[in-house]
Formats: structure tokens, sequence, C-alpha cells
């Protein structure tokens, strides 16, 4: 009977063994962004640029991140993007399109003039209609001020 109970016990021991060597075979789960997606845009690259107060021209520094978003587009030449262009709450509705969309366009010819297929980019203008900071006051509209760029 012990001989049993010994069998058993060893033949669920040899099959656990085996089901934790397939696990650990397979290599280490990645906790980062999947390579290529979204969420490897933000994290490594920058998916926004800011713009001065009614100004659709390319600073310094968004010019920097323009350059990376180039360079990781050229990497992953399958994706194609969207830029949206944004302002802040000030302003009509019909100046504000106008606006986002100069500053989509700015980014858009940025990528383009850096190697980027104008076919891979699309354009839209949110105007004011979708702020990623809430408040009245200059640190939101800073923030509010970008064209935004997103994985399609």
């Amino acid at each position: 009977m012990n001989i049993k109970i010994l069998g058993t016990v060893a033949a669920v021991a040899l099959l656990a063994a085996c089901s934790n060597q397939a696990a650990t075979s397979t290599g280490p789960v990645s906790s980062g962004p999947v390579p290529g997606s979204q969420e490897d845009l933000v994290a490594n690259v920058g998916d926004r640029v800011f713009f001065d107060l009614n100004k659709n021209a390319l600073r310094s520094d968004a010019r920097i991140t323009l350059e990376r978003q180039a360079a990781w587009l050229q990497k992953w030449s399958a994706n194609n993007v969207q830029v949206a262009g944004n302002c802040d709450e000030r302003g009509t509705q019909a100046y504000n399109i106008a606006l986002g969309q100069r500053r989509a366009n700015a980014a858009r010819d940025f990528l383009v003039a850096k190697g980027v297929a104008a076919t891979r980019i699309t354009t839209i203008s949110y105007g004011k209609d979708r702020p990623t900071a809430l408040g009245s006051n200059e640190q939101a509209w800073a923030q509010n001020r970008n064209a935004i760029t997103s994985v399609r």
C-alpha cells in the first residue's frame, strides 16, 4: 500500500516539475509595453509636442520629440499614425479648429521631411474640444496647446 502512495506522490511531483520546466522554458515575461505599440511610442519616444500661445511653429523641444518619432516610425514601418492638433479653451471654435489643423500639419510636415511617408500620416484638429488638462490657468492651457501622435 505504501508503495502505491509513494508511486502516486512521485508521479505528481514529476508532473509538477515538468509543468514548471515548461513555464520557465518560454523565457521571462515582459512587463513593458509591446514594441511598436501606442504604449511603446508614449513610453519610449513621446507622443505629443507643445506649442506657444496662438502659434503653430515648432519649438526646439517639439523638434527633438518629432525626431524621435520619425526614427520610431522608420523602425516600425507597418505603423500608420494620426496627428491630432489641439488648442487651449481660449478663442472661438472656428479659430481653434483652424489653429489645431495648422499644428497637426506642422508636426506631419516635420515627420515627412524626416523620411516618413506622407501616406502613413493623417491629421485632424480637435480645436479646444479635447483638453488633456483641466483648468482655466496658464499651466492647463500650456498642456492643451499640443499635437498628439497616435498609432492607427
